[in-house]
């Protein structure tokens, strides 16, 4: 039997065996009709309502200008002075500048409303409970791995900045396999799926309906048979166009404990901004995944979108899982209380992760806390850097600081690469990060385009001795906005084997040359130079 004739038998097994429970979750799948006459519809509607009435309240008050101009200017000037002296990127600050001058008092109203943090403040407090809940299975102080002090004395001053500003301790005794591929990634999710035997927490931006995730949800619904405990939860925006809104119940009724994190109600809020973008799967707290695959078929190149999708994982087993269980219930308990942490956390170590070599440090990032735990890392990385610091990421949105250390690094002798998709997923962030490519490529940073499709991996590579992979996309969205997560690692197999697909990426791209800045079409270089000003706050 050929490979493409066992394929296309596995494919029609797999469709016989999902049957009746495929099609009863499939008949909220989210056609055009759904849309338009379902709960997504109510809820645009009602945001759009209640963004008109706010509209037409302003607009009505502009006719008293005459009454109140004086009192609007001194708020303006007001506003502004706390701007320039506010302790926050320089780039937002401009942008809220801009805003409050060019659209009164529309601009006012919109920082006024972002700056009381309606909602905001409610996920702050929440999470903030959770973290002091779970503070008590974190040692007293930070651990310090044998030998680590030794061999890698620069990763202390990291490793003491991970954990007074998030509780992330450094791990020995963890094996790390580097998953250069959506499809590949797959394939190891489902054989450590199957051998769960306690609990299956996962954790993603995105799922979807379709190969991959039916694949996935079989062996879920064959764990909860045999007293696996299985928890899944994803962002909320999966409603608006991937899943319908009560899809949670849906598994619920298969025996899995479901939710939408942040799910879209009719209600304007700050909060709908901060999504849950990370990408966790964990298995027994023995065996842990990151990375940017989400569960979705583009992911696996099931079907195309953006031409060949290129994205990664890690699969961790040993001591750093135990990150990612604390993680997960972090997030999980944010809405619930009273959850048996212990029960997850208390797990004996698993054997492969014994005498691995390096260490790891997992990490997660937050919107609520003004620590940008995320950037932080990756600039550490940049700074450190000797020889090179090779990079892959989708988006390119920088702040200042971040552009500033590329260039510097770049300035300094280290090589700097950074491979980008050659076509996009979205239109207007292609067109933001060509605004920075002449100041990168003047400070001697390389830049390369994935020519078959779309690059949705983010790593950074350096010196042959570290590395991060994670969810943590070169935008403002993953440094202020979003919920996110990573794992940094340090002096083990999988640098070498992330650096080499790094290479083998590489043969796949084009160069961009400051000669090939003049072909970018008049059209992007203007919606780039436009889209520019308002980026710290999209």
């Amino acid at each position: 039997m050929s490979r493409q004739q066992a394929q296309d038998n596995r494919d029609d097994s797999l469709r016989q065996d999902q049957g009746e429970r495929l099609l009863l979750l499939q008949k909220g799948k989210r056609g055009i009709l759904n849309v338009i006459f379902g709960r997504t519809m109510i809820v645009v509607v009602m945001l759009a309502a209640q963004i008109a009435l706010l509209v037409s309240l302003f607009s009505s008050l502009s006719e008293l200008m005459p009454y109140y101009y004086v009192i609007m200017l001194v708020l303006y000037g007001g506003l502004i002075l706390h701007l320039v002296n506010k302790t926050s990127e320089p780039s937002s600050k401009i942008t809220w500048i801009l805003l409050v001058v060019l659209a009164p008092p529309l601009g006012v109203a919109l920082y006024l409303f972002v700056e009381l943090d309606i909602g905001h403040r409610v996920l702050y407090r929440r999470l903030n409970e959770v973290m002091r809940d779970t503070a008590a299975f974190l040692p007293e102080r930070m651990p310090e791995p044998e030998g680590m002090a030794e061999a890698a004395p620069e990763l202390q001053g990291l490793a003491r900045y991970a954990w007074e500003h998030g509780g992330y301790p450094v791990y020995a005794n963890t094996a790390v396999e580097y998953l250069s591929s959506g499809e590949e990634s797959l394939e190891a999710m489902l054989r450590d799926l199957e051998q769960a035997r306690e609990f299956i927490f996962l954790e993603f931006f995105i799922i979807d309906e379709g190969d991959m995730w039916g694949r996935v949800l079989k062996v879920l619904e064959e764990k909860v048979k045999q007293g696996v405990e299985v928890r899944v939860m994803y962002d909320g925006t999966c409603a608006l166009f991937r899943l319908p809104y009560r899809y949670p119940r849906l598994l619920e009724g298969l025996g899995i404990k479901c939710k939408m994190f942040s799910p879209i109600r009719p209600m304007i809020s700050t909060h709908y901004n901060n999504r849950d973008h990370r990408k966790i799967l964990v298995i027994d707290g023995r065996v842990a995944y990151t990375g940017g695959v989400n569960l979705a078929d583009e992911y696996i190149n099931r079907i195309v979108r953006f031409g060949h999708w290129k994205d990664m994982s890690v699969r961790l087993e040993g001591e750093a899982a135990r990150s990612f269980t604390l993680m997960f219930l972090q997030m999980w308990n944010v809405d619930e209380g009273g959850d048996d942490y212990s029960r997850f956390l208390d797990v004996p170590a698993a054997p492969r992760g014994a005498d691995a070599p390096g260490w790891v440090l997992p990490y997660g990032d937050s919107p609520l806390d003004n620590e940008r735990v995320g950037e932080m890392i990756y600039m550490d990385i940049l700074n450190r850097a000797q020889r090179y610091v090779h990079i892959m990421t989708p988006y390119l949105i920088l702040d200042s600081e971040m552009l500033s250390a590329l260039g510097f690094a770049a300035k300094r002798g280290v090589e700097v690469c950074v491979i980008l998709p050659h076509i996009p997923d979205k239109k207007y962030a292609f067109a933001l990060a060509k605004t920075h490519y002449r100041e990168l490529l003047q400070a001697g940073v390389r830049i390369f385009e994935y020519t078959p499709g779309f690059v949705h991996a983010k790593t950074f590579v350096s010196d042959d001795c570290k590395a991060v992979a994670g969810t943590i996309n070169l935008d403002y969205r993953s440094f202020y906005l979003h919920f996110e997560c990573a794992a940094y690692l340090r002096d083990m197999p999988a640098v070498g084997q992330m650096e080499a697909d790094f290479q083998r990426t590489l043969e796949r791209c084009q160069e961009v040359r400051l000669e090939d800045l003049k072909n970018i079409r008049l059209t992007t270089r203007v919606a780039g130079w436009l889209l520019k000003v308002f980026a710290p706050v999209m």
